[in-house]
């Protein structure tokens, strides 16, 4: 998730889990946990993109890492707070639920999550909620809002805490119970309608949970398409793209390209424009696609100039994003 979720979200399991044991700094402890597994961000200043895009969500997001993690700030919490009756033990405990929500929110996402690391390379994603969804985080952030500013003995701290949990939790089983009708009918409509078919992946579209979009992979392609939690009908409106494999041919032994595909779990394209060889990631959806069916995809590396390649993962995600095209987003989940 993004970083403001994991603090305010991370600020409300504080409250909830310390309560008034460490006053107020319960939600900075919080707040501060739960965007511990980020630090990755630092080694990433020196890398190469297409390494970092591998290192980012890796061992910092492995279990291993948060029960080492957990244990450390255990001990400097306990130290830090010995006039407060807090064990050793309840802060290890809360170090390691906060840091585990962390990493259970980051595989809900499509980025891919390192959960096994350093023992297995293999990413997790659940590919249940976009990466920064409002309605997940709206509650907690007003109940960080209350607790930031309600006294440290206020009545009704604890209530505003909860609720900002209750409210994500109760959201992300919306989330996942969208996911699961999405699923099941996507996968009737490749049984009957595409034979021969490889694999097909679903995610939710930019910043809501009832668009999703749809990737079906055959032999020499995708077809890619949108679907609301809303549709009736089963069948998908799809716009084909193929994979040109070959494009890679004078490239693929170069540790850009191989550290490309791996990180993009096998699901990519690749165009020449101009005189310009792109990687596309399929995984991070279109730019503004559900309103131009061939638009371009809004993770597009271009291997013939590394050194263009920044905000690689959310490149252009908002450009053509006006007031038809909202219209156009809104119709089309509401399947008018």
């Amino acid at each position: 998730m993004d970083s403001l979720t994991h603090i305010v979200l991370g600020a409300c399991i504080g409250e909830a889990l310390l309560d008034k044991n460490a006053g107020r700094k319960a939600i900075l402890w919080g707040a501060l946990a739960q965007s511990v597994p980020d630090i990755d961000f630092i080694a990433g200043m020196w890398m190469p993109v297409s390494t970092e895009l591998l290192a980012h969500r890796g061992i910092t997001h492995s279990f291993l890492f948060a029960g080492f993690i957990s244990f450390f700030l255990a001990l400097v919490a306990a130290r830090w707070h010995k006039a407060e009756p807090i064990s050793l033990k309840k802060w290890f405990w809360f170090f390691l639920i906060e840091i585990g929500c962390h990493l259970l929110l980051d595989a809900m996402n499509n980025y891919g999550i390192g959960w096994f690391e350093p023992f297995s390379d293999r990413r997790i994603s659940f590919n249940v909620i976009y990466v920064a969804d409002p309605l997940f985080t709206i509650v907690p952030l007003i109940a960080f809002g209350f607790l930031l500013f309600l006294k440290s003995d206020h009545r009704h701290r604890l209530k505003w805490a909860r609720m900002g949990i209750t409210a994500s939790a109760i959201y992300m089983i919306f989330a996942l119970w969208n996911k699961y009708k999405i699923e099941h009918t996507v996968l009737d409509s490749v049984s009957k309608n595409y034979p021969g078919t490889l694999t097909h992946f679903t995610t939710p579209t930019l910043l809501n949970n009832l668009l999703w979009f749809v990737v079906i992979e055959d032999s020499l392609g995708y077809q890619v398409g949108y679907k609301s939690v809303f549709d009736k009908k089963k069948d998908l409106a799809l716009h084909y793209f193929p994979k040109n494999e070959t494009y890679l041919r004078p490239v693929a032994d170069h540790e850009e390209v191989m550290e490309l595909k791996k990180f993009s779990q096998g699901l990519y394209t690749v165009e020449q424009w101009k005189d310009t060889l792109v990687f596309n990631d399929l995984r991070f959806g279109q730019i503004n696609g559900w309103y131009k069916p061939e638009s371009r995809f809004a993770f597009h590396y271009y291997l013939s100039h590394p050194q263009e390649n920044e905000l690689i993962v959310q490149r252009g995600r908002f450009a053509g994003i006006d007031r038809e095209s909202i219209r156009v987003m809104w119709k089309r989940i509401i399947n008018d």
